[in-house]
């Protein structure tokens, strides 16, 4: 009782820090496509636009995010016994699709003003908007990597990797409006959208890999199976250890293996060695579901994997 109140505990703290970094990215991407639309009102350029749009796609990814995560935290019901945590992959799948198409749409704009560069106006405005645009992001990318810390959310990650790559583009907008407004090397604008849609095309590869892993139940890392199977092995009434299996689905982990003992002991102490082991491997991992079969030690399945 204690062990599973620690991890309810553990798993309301992560709930709120997921949905507040959700509502902060809301926030900020909102204020940012405020700034941004008058920086490019004013300028014209399309390093700008790209940045705007990439804005706009974080605005709408940070929104199905929030709708997503809302969902996924909601306890298991009668029809969905393991909980609603892929509701986070799917929304990654859906940034991922937006966030391709948008960096085409950038693409094509970026194509069409480097075979007849135009002029930037009003460089300066349009990069005072960029440092404030690279400050507020700052400051949400350090929170949002305290709450994958504390959560390892598959969402906030998605939107963590972009926000990240947002600062060196905004840097990297910053220059060409510099070229273009100061220097008048008009192509430095077309170039750097075109380097802006090859940004978001990358990032398109990451957040749908991490989606997709999610949904089809991918192992664990291995540092984090081995740390599972030491702490299972450190047991002195273990024998062995055979067919484990591991995945995530949003907050929740869920962990099963064959668990090896010795065959004389009643099945009251193979029990009570089963609880150690559970409540050991959910002190390291309490949001972990842990399934444990008791097999009698020398056991041969007909179908096996040994660790």
């Amino acid at each position: 009782m204690i062990v599973t109140d620690k991890k309810q505990g553990g798993e309301d703290n992560s709930s709120r820090l997921m949905v507040r970094a959700a509502n902060a990215s809301v926030a900020v991407a909102f204020t940012l496509i405020l700034i941004k639309t008058w920086a490019y009102n004013v300028s014209g350029a399309v390093s700008l636009l790209g940045s705007l749009l990439d804005s706009l796609m974080d605005i709408l990814a940070s929104l199905i995010n929030l709708v997503a995560i809302r969902f996924a935290i909601v306890p298991a019901d009668d029809d969905h016994r393991f909980g609603h945590g892929k509701a986070e992959a799917i929304a990654g799948l859906v940034q991922a699709m937006v966030i391709f198409l948008s960096a085409l749409f950038l693409l094509i704009a970026s194509g069409r003003k480097l075979i007849n560069p135009e002029p930037v106006m009003a460089a300066d405005q349009g990069i005072a908007v960029l440092v404030i645009s690279i400050i507020l992001t700052v400051l949400l990318v350090i929170y949002q990597r305290y709450v994958i810390r504390q959560t390892g959310s598959v969402a906030i990650a998605a939107d963590h990797l972009h926000y990240s790559g947002d600062i060196l583009m905004n840097f990297g907008v910053i220059l060409a409006l510099f070229l273009g407004g100061y220097m008048q090397y008009y192509f430095a604008d077309p170039v750097v959208g075109i380097l802006v849609a090859a940004y978001l095309l990358y990032n398109v590869r990451q957040i749908g890999q991490n989606s997709v892993d999610m949904l089809m139940d991918r192992e664990m890392e291995e540092a984090d199976k081995l740390k599972i199977l030491n702490i299972i092995r450190a047991h002195t009434e273990v024998r062995g250890i055979h067919d484990m299996k591991t995945r995530k689905s949003g907050l929740n982990i869920f962990i099963q293996f064959h668990l090896e003992m010795d065959g004389d002991i009643t099945l009251s102490e193979a029990h009570h060695i089963s609880d150690d082991v559970e409540a050991e491997i959910i002190a390291q991992y309490p949001a972990a579901e842990v399934l444990i079969h008791a097999d009698p030690d020398g056991h041969i399945e007909k179908v096996s994997f040994t660790e």
